[in-house]
């Protein structure tokens, strides 16, 4: 795991002790949250000329900065599962010395999730997540049964849920029509740039993808896709069981950014207009 410190902001003289998950007292005793984001996870977290940047970079800044204590942010690579995540980066650590943090981000607020996963507590649900379907070329009709896109090109980000949806769907009748990306945003930038017909991504990756390229006009899909299964989820935090106190202070945080609208101003900086969980 690669970790990538702000400003050096982590210089103090710590023990290892003291770079465990820590409960509010200690977060605010060292003067610093350690926040672990995904990497390459745009438009959430990226990097970008050497820089990590990206909502949940903008969030993890606005929650140091009201708890008043400085940011250290980790980058963290995605493992096989969530799971593994939560591990990696909050309970235990991950290979080559990454520490734990004191939150994660980006963590699916889902109770049956939560419930395997019982050396974390999963808090703050801040945003509703969900596919969409755009097409980029006006001859498409974009609610269209899928197999009547056989020929075209369909992009969608590998080994992803779009991915076996695209793939599967209709008994594989437009499986050789699906391009490949790494990302569900290089795949919205395909279409953006007339590379691909089609996209199956997220609906931040699709709104921050048209932010990014302004003019260009993608046709969203109305009708529900065809058996795809995905109705949407809740996208949260996560602490250390034994950290609950900082969890309640960043829960209480969050809610007055909300109240305000911080919160919908830091999505609307990347494109993306912000949904509230459902689980709240």
């Amino acid at each position: 795991m690669l970790l990538h410190s702000m400003g050096a902001v982590f210089a103090l003289a710590v023990t290892s002790s003291a770079a465990d998950a820590a409960p509010i007292a200690k977060v605010k005793a060292l003067g610093v949250l350690r926040v672990a984001v995904y990497k390459d996870n745009r438009p959430w977290s990226w990097n970008k000329e050497g820089q990590i940047v990206g909502i949940d970079v903008d969030l993890a800044k606005a929650l140091a900065q009201s708890l008043g204590v400085r940011l250290d942010l980790a980058e963290l690579s995605a493992d096989e599962s969530v799971d593994d995540d939560l591990r990696n980066a909050v309970w235990r650590g991950g290979l080559l010395g990454f520490a734990p943090v004191d939150v994660m981000l980006h963590v699916p607020f889902d109770r049956t999730f939560a419930a395997r996963n019982d050396q974390v507590a999963i808090i703050a649900p801040y945003y509703r997540e969900s596919f969409q379907f755009v097409c980029g070329n006006s001859d498409i009709d974009c609610d269209a049964a899928p197999s009547q896109f056989k020929g075209r090109k369909i992009a969608a980000e590998l080994d992803s849920i779009p991915d076996f949806y695209l793939t599967r769907t209709g008994g594989g009748a437009i499986a050789k029509d699906v391009a490949h990306y790494l990302t569900g945003s290089e795949a919205v930038m395909a279409v953006a740039e007339g590379k691909a017909d089609a996209v199956l991504a997220s609906r931040a990756q699709i709104e921050a993808g048209l932010h990014d390229m302004p003019g260009r006009q993608l046709t969203r899909r109305k009708m529900p896709l065809p058996a795809f299964s995905s109705g949407g989820w809740d996208i949260g935090m996560a602490v250390k069981e034994n950290s609950r106190s900082l969890g309640d202070a960043i829960e209480a945080e969050l809610e007055k950014m909300m109240a305000t609208g911080q919160l919908q101003a830091i999505f609307a900086a990347h494109g993306v207009k912000h949904v509230p969980p459902a689980l709240v």
